[in-house]
């Protein structure tokens, strides 16, 4: 019988101290985060699957499209929960997180896709199928979208394409929103 792995533990390698020691963390520290994380993020509201809209990202390079739902997490509350307390990302769904430099898959209960944008949304880096309890950064990065794993094999997606995002909205008709400085 073939266990699944518990994603809410990180594998030993993951933990490491910041002061460059090779010492992990206690056992007893490490459950104390794990279980204050859990009890933050139980009490926030997860929205439903279909209010998972927004934005429709292009590559205009590629001349495909990236994905159709796209939220904007431009607010410190949004950039900090980020994908944390989602079970899955469906392919065409993802999140812009602007500004942002850097990211982490701990806590997270499935592997995605990352596309590092600068201010003029051209790709400056690229992550295919990030799993749970890893580090990604790009300082030269204004912004970084996360999707859902294999977007970027099947969009064909490359460092230095130019990307395009627009509202989905048709009432409100089609524009692409200029990044904040």
């Amino acid at each position: 019988m073939r266990t699944e792995p518990n994603l809410m533990s990180p594998p030993p390698s993951a933990i490491s101290r910041l002061d460059g020691s090779d010492g992990a963390m206690s056992s007893s520290s490490l459950e104390a985060l794990s279980h204050s994380l859990r009890t933050t993020l139980a009490s926030q509201t997860v929205r439903p699957h279909h209010q998972f809209s927004g934005m429709k990202v292009s590559n205009l390079t590629r001349q495909t499209v990236i994905a159709q739902n796209i939220e904007v997490a431009d607010r410190a509350s949004t950039r900090r929960k980020g994908l944390l307390g989602r079970n899955n990302l469906s392919a065409g769904e993802g999140l812009w997180i602007i500004p942002c430099e850097s990211v982490h898959t701990f806590f997270m209960r499935f592997s995605i896709d990352l596309v590092y944008l600068d201010r003029a949304l051209k790709v400056t880096k690229i992550r295919s199928n990030v799993p749970p309890w890893r580090l990604s950064a790009c300082l030269s990065a204004h912004s970084v979208i996360e999707l859902a794993p294999g977007t970027i094999q099947t969009t064909q997606t490359r460092e230095g394409d130019q990307l395009e995002f627009a509202t989905n909205d048709a009432h409100r008709g089609t524009q692409t929103p200029k990044p904040k400085p």
